[in-house]
């Protein structure tokens, strides 16, 4: 699959979710086969570029290209200075989020929130694809809510405004993350623009993946919760695309040198304290599924210090090795 100039490994992506697709999180989903992943939101403020958080965001030191990063705002001026500004620190692709139903975002008329105004839709898409010479593509919802759906309206506007590429979650902004996708809207984007689309909502399986595709005519998945815990997602995605075969599951020695590694990364991203606080989502992704899982949770909130985290999880898969060879979720089910 290829945006603008670049040829992509592959048609499966991971999805920016704030707060979690971070730069060691991106790095760790592509070496496991992940073929594209976009940063985080970061803001589109000047007035923010500076502080700690948007830094962090906006770091992606030794990451490997393509470099993504996904802009959110709600002035057209603002975002299109925000393009430049990433592209000169070495962005190759821009994505704007028109798809974020968080309330803090839409209460500043950002995310999923300007799907309620097309003209401003139009004006941001034209000022930064004209403000840059990478691809821009955009990730945005069927709409605001089951009575205002604009799907096809705001793809059609987007492929005439120069977007490279659509990302569609198959909800509306008022459905949060309940509901089941609607993949009949996501087809009839498909069937209406000429652009790819990646079809996002409740990608949780090899088996879903491949029907998502089937049924939309999409150009590709993009994966979001069902990786938190679970990075090899993408590789067990791609192999069945490919070959039509499961994978068998991941050993235990391997996850738990892939969730030390990750913390590693974390801790060296964010440093010690922050790192920490941070870090203990993804131990308890990685984790509350395996038997025993649940009182090892409760107990990894209460350390405080990185080692003590480190140890406590090597321990854990330690004792989770000694009776299972191979990854086995409580119930014998992933999810």
């Amino acid at each position: 699959m290829r945006l603008g100039s670049h040829e992509l490994p592959n048609n499966v992506f991971v999805a920016p979710m704030a707060g979690v697709t971070d730069r060691p999180f991106r790095q760790l989903c592509k070496s496991l086969g992940a073929g594209h992943a976009i940063s985080e939101m970061a803001a589109s403020n000047p007035r923010l570029w500076a502080s700690e958080k948007t830094a962090r965001r906006l770091n992606h030191d030794g990451e490997r290209a393509p470099v993504a990063v996904q802009l959110a705002g709600a002035d057209a001026t603002m975002l299109a200075e925000a393009a430049r500004f990433n592209v000169e620190r070495g962005a190759q692709i821009i994505d704007i989020n028109m798809g974020c139903p968080v309330k803090k975002v839409c209460n500043v008329a950002s995310g999923s929130a300007l799907l309620k105004d097309v003209g401003v839709v139009r004006r941001i898409l034209e000022a930064v694809v004209g403000a840059v010479e990478v691809p821009v593509t955009l990730k945005y919802r069927t709409g605001w809510d089951p009575g205002n759906r604009n799907a096809v309206e705001v793809a059609q506007l987007a492929q005439s405004c120069g977007i490279a590429a659509l990302t569609l979650h198959g909800r509306t902004r008022a459905c949060g993350f309940t509901g089941e996708a609607e993949y009949d809207t996501i087809r009839a984007v498909t069937r209406t623009v000429t652009i790819p689309v990646i079809a996002n909502g409740d990608i949780t399986t090899p088996e879903k993946a491949r029907a998502v595709l089937d049924y939309t005519g999409a150009a590709g998945v993009m994966v979001g919760r069902a990786a938190q815990g679970r990075p090899w997602i993408f590789r067990e995605i791609v192999h069945y695309l490919r070959t039509g075969e499961h994978l068998a599951a991941p050993l235990v020695r391997e996850v738990s040198d892939l969730l030390l590694a990750h913390l590693d990364d974390h801790y060296r991203f964010y440093g010690d304290a922050v790192g920490v606080r941070t870090a203990r989502k993804h131990i308890i992704w990685y984790t509350r599924r395996l038997e025993g899982g649940e009182g090892f949770c409760d107990h990894m909130n209460a350390i405080e210090d990185s080692a003590g985290q480190a140890r406590a999880v090597e321990a854990f898969f330690r004792a989770h090795a000694e009776r299972h060879e191979r990854l086995h979720y409580a119930g014998g089910t992933v999810h």
